[in-house]
């Protein structure tokens, strides 16, 4: 099991590769890259889904609930979003 320092460690190991990554993705992948991020969206939701399953307190179910809630919020909205940028390329002709 990770604890303490090294959790805090590779928490902002990958906070910051994440950043240094996404910061130099070009504007002509954006779309691209909103879908199969939405696919990792997707996974947390599960991860979110697994960690409540294994909750045991009452704070712990409270905790998972809302992460299970947060996770699928954000899988709908990057959907929501990657709808409407690919409406934009779409024509306009009736």
């Amino acid at each position: 099991m990770i604890e303490g320092f090294t959790a805090l460690y590779i928490f902002m190991l990958a906070g910051f590769v994440g950043y240094e990554v996404i910061s130099r993705v070009p504007v002509i992948l954006h779309t691209p890259l909103m879908s199969g991020s939405n696919f990792v969206h997707g996974i947390v939701v599960v991860g979110a889904m697994v960690a409540l399953g294994q909750a045991q307190t009452a704070l712990e179910q409270i905790i998972g609930f809302v992460g299970v809630a947060l996770a699928a919020g954000n899988a709908v909205g990057g959907y929501v979003v990657t709808e409407r940028m690919l409406e934009m390329f779409k024509s306009s002709k009736e």
